[in-house]
């Protein structure tokens, strides 16, 4: 009965054309709704906690703040480690590292009502400003600079970082959120508009005033009332008209602010605000700068938008959505206002699949060649063309349905799988071959004869190699995580490739194979001559082995030996370092340093980056780092020129770096160099989200 289902797809070739061009259509559909990304979500999901206690230092926001939620969050389910940082800036961070697999939605949900249950007890100010529960994400897919134009007469640019930081956040950053994809935007160096008011303690003290009385004041004046109405029900009769009252609310400038009231003395006299201090409209915070450097290396001063990208979405998509809806927000840009992307994870992502696409392509084609030159039959290795992309698109069917990606490993898999998916092909082809020209069988009594005894034979061999792969899918941790859709993707290949052996396969082969096909010329004589020899001298070989056993025993134990000290020898590492055409410096001054020592050290690292003719443009943040935003961190972000103007072999990534390249070009010494700072180059982390940090 088992056997027979080969004979029904064989006498029906309709049927069994129309379950494989089914299979290829059901796998074409899903490939465009399939994420691109470079490897396999594996980072563990991170829910942030954020707070602020304006005018505290680090000593007083970790009594009062940090630590009142740092023991209300302990215990929740799934949390791996806790990881908190107070700041004099009187920023409170605490970064919450879940199992991994863990909804991170659900996660943020907990932390959230963790955290809601000790909102009483924190300070006031704190409350006011309000705790951040959001889910963390620290991969950035792309960042954008946005600076002017320099004013020809000063040198100066055109608009300040006040003003670029204003326009962005009014009218660029929601613009991009709203793109279906991006799960953030991090505007760096912001500088929102903001009334600051600077107070005289002298003044104070001699008026009897305390900086609480100004705060009380601004509180009871600076107010936003509904004023009510006049003539509203009830009213007298005969009331002809009903009026909103329009009162003032909050103040507008900075003239306003000077003429608040903060005590009236005892003989009447006013003390206003303008009399204790001064008010200017300024930034909201200061906390951090952003240093642009595009590819005319000049540097400007001015904003940056880091877009993070949702998990599961397409890496390439979401990328091309932003720069695209970028070119649409630019056009209504004030004059001398520019833009430029400033990196782009994503073009390490399009040059790997498309290499790795390259890849699948020529071992596809060098098995059909190889095919074509071993049987020597062109219907031979147009049945195997024609078999290996149906398997090939087969397995994404599965890959949706599983959850998985296109990334480097599923693609590695689908070329690995090249040579397994072809093997039942190659030998039903063969032994069909044989029996229509050796035995005189019809085609397709060669191929109902062919698949009766090779039917089991298909199964079991293709039951082993699945057998092989699948036990991987179950590692636990990040090995697993990493792996599972590498293993999974060249079962699920070897499943359908099984599945077209047993049904597609055989009704090809009875369809196109005809007796008489072999060729009769020099180059394949050659070729069978060359086949021929092979064939004996590994028969002697054999042969020779089996007699001198002992010799190769002898050479089994000194290569298991060799092994053993080429394993120790060479470097290990969990995933390649890769040249992905950006590297990151690091910059870590010394604590209690201002955010001005640390902008003057982006300055001097700047200027040695910028000598480097492999760099197009630089993006630094100084106040900022991935473990919390303190004025003695800073980051540099180098973009490289892309890889085809960089094919010498010391404009790779790690000979630029030069940390372990002793070439005097290597940036590695020249930025250690700097001495307020420790200042050093690192290539991204391999694997997104698997090292953050810095």
């Amino acid at each position: 009965m088992i056997l027979s289902i080969s004979n029904f797809f064989i006498q029906r070739p309709v049927f069994s054309t129309v379950c494989s061009i089914v299979i290829t259509l059901l796998g074409l559909a899903c490939i465009p709704t399939l994420s691109i990304a470079q490897y396999p979500e594996i980072a563990p999901p991170q829910v942030s906690v954020t707070s602020n206690y304006t005018g505290a230092n680090a000593e007083v926001v970790e009594s009062t703040v940090t630590n009142l939620l740092e023991r209300e969050l302990n215990g929740i389910t799934g949390v791996k480690y806790i990881k908190s940082t107070s700041a004099n800036t009187g920023t409170s961070s605490i970064n919450l590292t879940f199992d991994l697999g863990r909804d991170q939605d659900l996660a943020a949900v907990d932390v959230q009502n963790r955290v809601s249950t000790v909102l009483s007890r924190l300070p006031g100010p704190v409350t006011q400003t309000g705790v951040q529960v959001v889910k963390a994400n620290n991969n950035f897919l792309l960042a954008i600079g946005l600076y002017s134009d320099l004013d020809q007469k000063t040198g100066k640019d055109l608009y300040d970082d006040i003003y670029l930081s204003n326009y962005a956040d009014l009218y660029l950053a929601d613009a991009v959120k709203r793109i279906k994809g991006v799960g953030g935007v991090q505007i760096f160096g912001e500088r929102k508009y903001a009334m600051r008011l600077w107070l005289d303690p002298e003044r104070l003290a001699s008026r009897n005033l305390t900086p609480q009385d100004v705060v009380t004041a601004l509180q009871e004046q600076n107010l936003q009332v509904g004023a009510g109405q006049i003539g509203q029900p009830p009213a007298p009769a005969g009331q002809q008209y009903q009026y909103s009252v329009t009162a003032q609310g909050r103040l507008k400038d900075a003239a306003e602010f000077g003429n608040v009231v903060i005590k009236s003395a005892s003989n009447g006299a006013l003390v206003r605000f303008k009399d204790v201090g001064r008010a200017e409209l300024g930034a909201e915070n200061y906390g951090s700068v952003l240093r642009f450097t595009p590819n005319d290396r000049v540097t400007h001063r001015g904003v940056g938008l880091g877009i993070n990208q949702q998990f599961g979405s397409n890496a390439l998509d979401v990328a091309a959505a932003v720069k695209a809806e970028m070119v649409n927000l630019g056009k209504s840009f004030p004059p001398g206002m520019r833009y430029a992307v400033a990196f782009d994870t994503t073009t390490f992502i399009e040059a790997g699949t498309k290499e790795v696409l390259q890849s699948l392509v020529e071992a596809v084609v060098l098995v059909v060649v190889i095919l074509f030159l071993f049987l020597q039959n062109w219907r031979s290795a147009l049945i195997t063309a024609i078999v290996i992309p149906v398997a090939f698109i087969g397995t994404f069917i599965f890959v949706k349905l599983l959850g998985f990606s296109i990334n480097t490993l599923t693609l590695f898999g689908l070329t690995l799988a090249t040579g397994l998916v072809v093997d039942d092909a190659i030998v039903i082809i063969e032994d069909i071959s044989r029996r229509i020209q050796d035995e005189g069988m019809r085609p397709r009594e060669a191929a109902m004869e062919s698949m009766n005894v090779l039917f089991g034979v298909v199964i079991a061999t293709s039951l082993v190699l699945i057998t092989v792969f699948v036990p991987v899918a179950f590692f636990p941790g990040t090995t697993g995580q990493l792996y599972r859709q590498f293993a999974l993707t060249i079962a699920f290949s070897v499943g359908v490739s099984t599945f077209n052996a047993l049904t597609f396969t055989p009704m090809l082969s009875a369809l196109l194979l005809r007796p008489g096909q072999t060729p009769n010329n020099w180059f394949f004589n050659g070729i069978n001559w060359g086949i021929d020899k092979t064939r004996e001298s590994y028969a002697r070989g054999v042969t020779q082995a089996i007699r001198l056993k002992r010799t190769v025993i002898i050479f089994f134990a000194l290569a298991l030996v060799l092994t053993y000290f080429v394993y120790n020898f060479v470097p290990k590492a969990f995933i390649p370092d890769e040249d992905q055409g950006i590297f990151i410096t690091v910059v870590q001054a010394p604590e209690g340093v201002s955010l001005d020592y640390t902008e003057k050290v982006l300055e001097k690292a700047e200027a040695i980056l910028k000598q480097q003719p492999e760099i197009s443009n630089i993006f630094a943040v100084g106040g900022f780092s991935f473990s919390g935003a303190t004025p003695n961190n800073g980051l540099i972000f180098s973009t490289l020129k892309p890889w085809d103007e960089r094919s010498g072999a010391n404009q790779s990534l790690q000979a630029i770096i030069g940390g372990f390249f002793p070439k005097p070009f290597g940036l590695f010494p020249k930025l250690a160099s700097i001495q307020e700072a420790v200042v050093l180059p690192f290539n991204l982390p391999a694997i997104p989200g698997g090292a953050t940090s810095i």
